[in-house]
Parts: C-alpha cells; sequence; structure tokens
C-alpha cells in the first residue's frame, strides 16, 4: 500500500504528466479547487502562503474539482487565465480532476485513506479541502474548506 505521494502521476493544467516524486523534500499542500465557489477567494491566501514559505520548501498543488455544484465549469484553460487574472498564482495549477466516486484521481483516493475527514468520513465534503504533506510525501493533516489558510501557517513552519 502507498505511504506516500511520490507514487502518484497527475496532468498539469496543459496536460503534461507530472511525477509527484518531484516534491521529494519539500512540504506540499493539496487543494481542490473551483472558480465559481464562495471559497474561492481563499486562493489569495494561498497564494500568500507560497510566496512567504516557497522559498523554504513549500509547494501548493491545485486540482481543479468540478463536483460541487458545478463550479468549475471552464476547461483547463479557462481556470489558468481565470486563476491568473483574478489572483496571480505562482502556485502549481493541475487538470481538472474528480475528487470522488468511481472516477475519483487515485491521489485523492490515498489522500482520503490516509487522513479522513470528521467521524472518518473519506469522502470530500466541498472545495477547497486541503491535505498537508510532510517532506517524507507522508499525509499530516486534512483541513476542512472552512479553514482559511492562513490558519495553515503553523503547521507548515513546523514541518519546514
Amino acid at each position: 500500500m502507498h505511504t506516500r505521494i511520490y507514487q502518484f502521476t497527475a496532468d498539469n493544467y496543459r496536460g503534461e504528466k507530472i511525477e509527484l516524486s518531484q516534491y521529494v523534500g519539500k512540504v506540499v499542500l493539496i487543494v481542490n479547487t473551483a472558480s465559481e465557489c464562495g471559497f474561492t477567494d481563499q486562493y489569495k491566501g494561498l497564494q500568500a502562503l507560497y510566496e512567504q514559505y516557497n522559498e523554504q520548501g513549500l509547494e501548493i498543488l491545485a486540482f481543479p474539482c468540478n463536483q460541487f455544484k458545478q463550479q468549475e465549469k471552464g476547461s483547463n484553460a479557462d481556470i489558468k487565465a481565470f486563476c491568473d487574472l483574478q489572483f496571480n498564482i505562482k502556485f502549481d495549477l493541475f487538470s481538472k480532476i474528480d475528487v470522488n466516486g468511481a472516477n475519483a484521481h487515485p491521489l485523492y483516493e490515498f489522500l482520503k485513506a490516509q487522513a479522513p475527514g470528521i467521524l472518518g468520513t473519506k469522502s470530500i465534503k466541498w472545495n477547497f479541502t486541503k491535505f498537508l504533506i510532510n517532506k517524507e510525501g507522508e499525509v499530516v493533516k486534512r483541513f476542512a474548506t472552512i479553514t482559511k489558510p492562513y490558519k495553515l501557517e503553523s503547521a507548515i513552519k513546523s514541518l519546514l
């Protein structure tokens, strides 16, 4: 059984296959995102964390998902354009994926198994659920949608 994220690959927004092993030795925050969500402003907070801690080893991986009230309808190019225009994100944006159900991305199956939600639920409840990964590629903690990015700062700093 996988115990680290490094065995997985995912396509970036350009459709290029990315080996997650490229993040070995980094603290990684993985987030399922959406452009038309009440929590979309969290992109600002994610970018602020990235700017503050990237040089110390933080990487943020955004995985757009259209499974929650169809709040991410656009193509990968549309999503990238939106993120650039609205939030000028510099962290890694991936192709749109499913996080729940029969077509859920294998990375998300792994994340949910490693860090279940409240009362042991495995499914992702909404956009902007966050998973914090240590430098060894192990899932440390799952954070709910409502947890604003700046609230993750002490947890991130403790891993850097």
